[in-house]
Order: structure tokens, then C-alpha cells, then sequence
């Protein structure tokens, strides 16, 4: 059992906060992965969504049974661990902690996350806010995962 931390930052212009719609603990927010098998190595060639599930006491979110080597893996989203990316955040390069998934067997990678009407997969996005009468936009946005001891 590994204690993974999803970890974003990018650079907010005229945007306080990035977080998932419903908060950074937001057991029902899809999270897009590509999933490795942390025995034989395998990567799934498409990104998997990860959402949570209500099973007993925990939200497990994705279960698979490796394609190569048989392995059986799973990952189950905690949440409480995680806060929004602020603007200081991204202003000095820092990380935020969005998730803190408990992967037992599977190691995830960040490529192509996305966010529910806004897609980070380019890892930028830009619009005009009416109400602010002014552009907004995010860029330079980064994830990676950290291990939690």
C-alpha cells in the first residue's frame, strides 16, 4: 500500500483559486490517469477515469486485474487531504495537494488531466470574465504525484 499525493500548480492570471468542481475533496470529481502495473510495468495505452465509488468505509475508485501479468491492483481515493491552488501557489512555482489516493499496485501518471466545461490537457486555458471585464487564464499548469509517508 503507497499513499499517493496528487500535487498540481500552474500560473493564475486574474484566478484566485484551481480546484475540482465540488472542492479539492470532492470524492465525485473524474480524475483522468494513465495507470502503470506496479509489477510487470505495463502502461494502459488510453487514460482511465478515476471516480470514486461508496464501498464499506472506503471510496474505491478503480479496480483491474493487469492485462499481462494477472496481477490484481486497485487505487481508493481519502479525501481531507487536499486544498485549493492559489494564486501565491503558482506565483512562486509551488505545489498545491489536490487528492491523496492509496494505490496498492498501481502507480498513476498525470498526463492529460481534465477538469469538468475547462480542459487542462493542453495545460493552459483562457476566457473572458464578463462580470470582471477582464481575460482570466491559467497556464503553465503542472501535476505530478508524491509519495505520502
Amino acid at each position: 500500500m503507497v499513499n499517493l499525493i496528487l500535487m498540481i500548480t500552474a500560473e493564475l492570471d486574474k484566478l484566485t483559486d484551481l480546484q475540482p468542481q465540488g472542492g479539492c475533496d470532492d470524492a465525485n470529481f473524474p480524475f483522468y490517469v494513465k495507470i502503470r502495473c506496479g509489477n510487470c510495468g505495463e502502461v494502459s495505452p488510453k487514460e482511465t477515469c478515476l471516480v470514486a465509488v461508496p464501498k464499506s468505509r472506503e471510496l474505491l475508485i478503480f479496480f483491474q486485474k493487469c492485462k499481462f501479468c494477472g496481477r490484481e491492483e486497485n487505487i481508493v481515493m481519502i479525501p481531507g487531504k487536499g486544498r485549493p491552488l492559489t494564486t501565491e501557489d503558482g506565483e512562486t512555482e509551488g505545489y498545491a495537494p489536490s487528492m491523496l489516493f492509496d494505490s496498492r499496485g498501481i502507480k498513476p501518471s498525470t498526463d492529460g488531466t481534465k477538469f469538468e466545461g475547462i480542459d487542462l490537457s493542453s495545460g493552459e486555458y483562457s476566457e473572458y470574465c464578463e462580470k470582471g471585464q477582464a481575460p482570466v487564464m491559467i497556464s503553465n499548469l503542472k501535476s505530478k504525484f508524491e509519495v505520502l509517508e
